[in-house]
């Protein structure tokens, strides 16, 4: 199975209009203006994405599909929030679980008609099935299983109210494989007009699915390597949350990462892949983590010793990111010095962002959460790799 990179950024374009029919639908039913945040899909075996949603307490809705799609689709908000949601809903306090069902009904349809409209083909719904979840209890039957899923995730957030929900779709074989698998440039082609992009034709880049999985897994021990590195430096003990590979639109990513203050380090990728990779902690993970480093305590949380600190922790943790994907893709990649960065996330990743997006509108990110054990100290990684370059270099880990 080879997946069309651009086959699948169409099929990204068309779960984030998706979503924001739902949200559509859903701002009518609660009064409430919802803005659809992020839509990705992620690359993850069961083990990363029971890792990934893991503390997570929810309640929703989950429906099956048939038809012009296969699987399983959910609309889950955290539990936390059941007593808002049901107080912009129209008899929500005395309805209770009907309404919560009613609204997942109202927002999967209007996720799914554009799909529908798309394939040409209707898409039979079961009917919602309430649900309470403990972590990755949430996602669709059938996401835990096997090497590898594609797990398409939406997040609406509404503005003015304490809300937000997640959408999940865990497309089955059948419709879904032939819109993502490069068969032919003919199927690219179609995958990529269909959307509103251009068409890749002969030249649209396909992987196999199988080395696709193979550079998750290197997600996940690139982040180990550098959690490892952390605990070598500063004596803590030291784990990785969560650990991914996403297929997400460029211009999603600085809204990711938010507007908090951050600190951290940049670098540039050289080689195959070349690209970035930036480690960010919020300001008061940085202060802390830093002070861990130091003999004597700074003279400022987030001054020069502070600084170069960081810059010697950013040198290690990148090193041990991703010495093994140049090991396992049998090539060659080395890194810039780092550049200490401290400001909102959104503007430390924008010029990144902008950088790769004037040859290519979506990109695999691994993000990583490292926990230092006892200070309190997170960090987030994102790797943004040079689609093509990627993409060439899992072909050749294929043919080894």
């Amino acid at each position: 199975m080879r997946v069309d990179v651009r086959a699948l950024g169409a099929c990204n374009r068309l779960a984030e209009r998706g979503a924001e029919r739902a949200a559509n639908a859903l701002g009518e039913l609660t009064g409430s203006d919802l803005a659809v945040e992020v839509t990705g899909a992620s690359v993850a075996t069961g083990e990363d994405l029971a890792e990934a949603f893991s503390g997570r307490e929810s309640i929703g809705v989950r429906v099956g599909l048939d038809g012009g799609l296969e699987g399983q689709a959910v609309l889950a908000f955290d539990a936390e929030q059941i007593d808002g949601l049901l107080s912009v809903l129209p008899g929500g306090a005395s309805m209770g679980r009907s309404a919560v069902t009613e609204v997942g009904n109202i927002a999967l349809g209007g996720f799914l008609d554009g799909w529908a409209n798309y394939l040409g083909r209707a898409i039979d719904m079961t009917p919602p099935r309430y649900f309470e979840a403990d972590g990755a209890a949430v996602l669709p039957d059938g996401a835990l299983a096997g090497d590898g899923v594609f797990l398409f995730e939406s997040r609406l957030d509404a503005t003015g109210t304490d809300l937000d929900f997640s959408i999940y779709m865990l497309p089955d074989s059948g419709p879904f494989r032939d819109l993502v698998v490069g068969k032919t440039a003919t199927a690219a082609t179609v995958g990529a007009e269909g959307a509103g992009g251009s068409a890749g034709g002969a030249n649209a880049t396909a992987v196999p699915y199988e080395s696709l999985s193979t550079f998750a897994s290197l997600a996940k021990r690139g982040s180990a390597n550098a959690a490892d590195n952390i605990g070598m430096m500063t004596g803590l003990e030291t784990t990785v949350d969560v650990s991914r590979l996403r297929f997400v639109p460029l211009a999603d990513v600085p809204s990711e990462v938010g507007t908090e203050p951050h600190a951290g380090t940049v670098f540039e990728l050289q080689g195959k892949p070349s690209g970035y990779l930036a480690i960010l902690f919020s300001e008061e993970s940085a202060a802390a983590i830093a002070e861990a480093m130091l003999p004597m305590e700074p003279d400022q949380p987030l001054g020069d010793m502070a600084e170069n600190a960081l810059c010697e922790l950013g040198n290690v943790m990148t090193s041990g990111f991703i010495d093994g994907w140049a090991n396992v893709l049998g090539t060659s990649i080395s890194h810039s010095p780092p550049e200490f960065v401290h400001d909102i996330g959104s503007a430390t990743v924008s010029p990144l962002v902008a950088s790769l997006s004037r040859r290519q509108d979506y990109g695999f990110v691994i993000d990583a959460a490292i926990r230092t054990e006892g200070i309190q100290a997170r960090c987030d990684v994102y790797a943004l790799p040079d689609e093509r370059e990627l993409a060439a270099a899992l072909e050749r880990l294929s043919e080894t």
